[in-house]
């Protein structure tokens, strides 16, 4: 089944049967009559002649760094969500947090017009990112992260984790940090600094060995606190980079016999799901994942479809900082 066929079934030119298939105009009776050939035969536009005819896939590449993170899932969920509105399909590229992957799927998505677009939800950017990302000929909007002379759509890590720790340092006197690493600019090296600062600020000082580094996972936290329990046994406030950064070091505390929050508080980030029904509930900064989405696929959707040269545009998103019972 091919266009010729879907014309000469519904009475019409093939050229009335291409303009109904780009959204051109055809008259009521026509549009009703191949609407209805089209639907008896279902049949379906061969993508790639449509590309041929337009010079559009309709496609969107968006590359993530991994697929088991409540963050990445409900940005994907807005990106999707705004993304099929507008006619799009996603296609989704998980990296494992493999820097190298990143770059191969920009490289991929980029070359013989596979997408339209892509958005990139962004962790370390290399100066391979940087090569890449400024050769692409098609729109770019990076999520996560802020990037100069770029989209961007990221969240206020600083001023989120510094004002969590200014909460925290409240009832704290030894004050740790548990961070990861700072080559990820806005998780890492942004939230650190945040929370150096809190305690400056508030006039009490974090010993660098009360500091330490973990990857984006409950067994890491859970061996970071360790960590930092054996080095200063009178640690008494963690301020964890993730929500589960901070649910392996209440796991670990309880393991040492410390009570949460009567001996150690614990703050996270993230508002996940499990940040609600642990116990204790934790304290934590709640970033707009969903809405970050959302406001990408529009920034991208915007770029994909605009006449002229398209400028670079960025949007810091806001937050709120959940008080539970995982502090004092």
């Amino acid at each position: 089944m091919d266009i010729n066929e879907i014309a000469r079934l519904a009475g019409v030119s093939r050229a009335t049967v291409s303009r109904y298939l780009n959204d051109g105009y055809v008259s009521k009776e026509k549009r009703k009559l191949i609407s209805r050939v089209i639907e008896e035969t279902g049949y379906i536009p061969s993508q790639q002649a449509r590309t041929l005819r337009t010079g559009k896939t309709n496609l969107v590449g968006v590359i993530i760094p991994k697929i088991n993170s409540h963050s990445v899932s409900r940005m994907v969920a807005g990106i999707t969500r705004i993304l099929a509105q507008s006619g799009y399909q996603a296609l989704l590229a998980n990296t494992d947090n493999n820097e190298q992957m990143e770059v191969d799927y920009l490289n991929l998505f980029a070359e013989r017009n596979k997408v339209d677009g892509i958005i990139l939800i962004a962790t370390v950017f290399t100066p391979a990112h940087l090569r890449v990302l400024g050769s692409l000929k098609i729109p770019v909007v990076i999520l996560g992260q802020q990037l100069a002379d770029h989209s961007c759509v990221f969240q206020d890590d600083y001023h989120a984790i510094f004002d969590i720790t200014t909460l925290a340092l409240k009832e704290a006197k030894v004050p740790g940090y548990i961070g990861v690493y700072e080559k990820d600019v806005a998780a890492g090296r942004d939230r650190h600094r945040a929370f150096l600062d809190a305690c400056e600020a508030a006039g009490i000082e974090s010993p660098e060995k009360a500091q330490a580094s973990a990857s984006f996972s409950v067994d890491s936290g859970y061996l970071s606190a360790e960590k930092l329990l054996e080095a200063v046994p009178s640690i008494d406030t963690l301020v964890c980079a993730t929500d589960d950064i901070a649910f392996g070091a209440i796991t670990c505390l309880r393991e040492y016999g410390k009570r949460v929050p009567e001996d150690v508080q614990v703050t996270g980030v993230g508002d996940s799901k499990l940040s609600k029904i642990v116990t204790p509930s934790l304290t934590t900064v709640h970033f707009y994942y969903l809405t970050s989405g959302i406001e990408a696929a529009k920034m991208l959707v915007e770029a994909m479809e605009e006449k002229g040269e398209f400028v670079p545009r960025e949007l810091k998103m806001g937050y709120e900082v959940y008080a539970r019972s995982s502090t004092r």
